[in-house]
């Protein structure tokens, strides 16, 4: 039996997408490197951070402080790591939800990613 996909309606669905979502950039040969070898990132500390920024967004529930852009600024990345960040977004995001929310949700990422992508692009320019 197969299960119909529901919107992300709850934090225990941001938990899903963001836990999901890693899963799936730890795996890649791309975008591993980043997160595990050159930024070591801690996980344990790392998803907890995900789960309040997306409830943030999604939910306006104003549980995330910080900086997000900030940490990105030593980070070896380019286009095409953002693209494929987008793409891993995506798939994860329709594998698991479908509504008007989760595709709110991939907009918002989009976003978010070009403008990362655009004021590290200027910075390392100058």
């Amino acid at each position: 039996m197969r299960k119909i996909k529901q919107d992300i309606q709850t934090e225990e669905d941001v938990e899903l997408m963001v836990n999901s979502f890693y899963d799936k950039v730890n795996k890649d040969e791309l975008l591993s490197y980043v997160f595990n070898d050159f930024s070591k990132v801690n996980w344990k500390a790392h998803l907890p951070k995900m789960y309040r920024f997306w409830n943030t967004l999604i939910f306006g529930k104003q549980s995330y402080k910080g900086s997000p852009f900030d940490s990105h600024i030593s980070l070896p990345v380019n286009k095409t790591h953002f693209d494929r960040w987008i793409q891993l977004f995506d798939i994860n995001i329709d594998e698991h939800f479908k509504g008007e929310v989760a595709d709110n949700t991939k907009l918002r990422a989009k976003s978010i990613a070009y403008v990362f992508q655009s004021k590290l692009e200027y910075i390392n320019k100058n």
